[in-house]
């Protein structure tokens, strides 16, 4: 994952949306700065993110 992501790059490498990125910097769990008016997400901090969320209880269904 590179250094840092563009909140568009984050949204295409997350599958979360831009709002939803937002919310999660606010909250303070995702880092990330500011380049002019650019705002990057640092990419060890969204791979973190992601890597915390629990994990998807899927189960297979029976064949009809």
């Amino acid at each position: 994952m590179p250094i840092a992501l563009t909140i568009e790059n984050a949204t295409e490498q997350s599958g979360l949306s831009r709002s939803r990125l937002y919310l999660l910097i606010a909250e303070g769990k995702l880092e990330a700065r500011k380049a002019g008016k650019r705002t990057l997400i640092l990419g060890e901090s969204l791979r973190q993110y992601i890597e915390s969320l629990p994990a998807a209880p899927i189960t297979a269904r029976a064949a009809a």
